[in-house]
């Protein structure tokens, strides 16, 4: 499964006609204790494969007034032991970036991390890209596993998700400002 359909702020992303994509998402995980902590997520260069008008619009849509502003968007993120704290989209240097930070009670809620004491773990599939990680980067035949030792307090991995320089992929910060 590529990374980009298990991370928190795409799943309901990738289920629209369009289908919003970006160059790659980042994670740090700040622990309070063994299970619990907080989150920030960010989501660089984000960008619009609709090939028409009206999945465009969706996109658009999506990004602009669900994941940004709804309250279901919220509510479902709460269902899944994500409390939301901060949720916002930018323009950093002309490309389109999304920030998320919430709060967790279990980690296996921040994209499935496992703690087996003495570690903490991530398992990927051996065609995710990892750009960077605080862990040990683990890789066999079948998977790619991250690991931590547990007295960090802090986890932090980069994912790269896609090329987003090539094809004719659309520019989402100019609707920004619009909205």
């Amino acid at each position: 499964m590529p990374m980009k359909k298990i991370l928190i702020f795409l799943p309901l992303i990738i289920l629209t006609q369009g289908c919003l994509v970006f160059h790659s998402v980042s994670y740090e995980v700040k622990l309070d204790n063994e299970k619990s902590g907080n989150v920030v997520v960010m989501v660089n260069d984000i960008r619009s494969d609709a090939v028409n008008t009206s999945e465009l619009e969706e996109d658009k849509n999506q990004l602009f007034n669900f994941l940004l502003k709804s309250d279901d968007f919220i509510q479902q993120m709460k269902e899944e032991g994500k409390m939301i704290t901060d949720r916002r989209l930018f323009n950093s240097e002309g490309k389109l970036k999304g920030n998320i930070n919430y709060t967790f009670n279990d980690i296996s809620n921040v994209e499935g991390i496992v703690y087996e004491e003495p570690f903490y773990f991530l398992t990927l599939g051996v065609d995710d890209s990892v750009i960077s990680t605080n862990g040990e980067l683990i890789k066999s035949e079948n998977y790619k596993r991250i690991m931590w030792d547990s007295s960090l307090t802090v986890l932090k991995f980069e994912m790269f998700s896609a090329d987003v320089s090539s094809g004719n992929l659309v520019e989402l910060t100019k609707y920004l400002e619009e909205d």
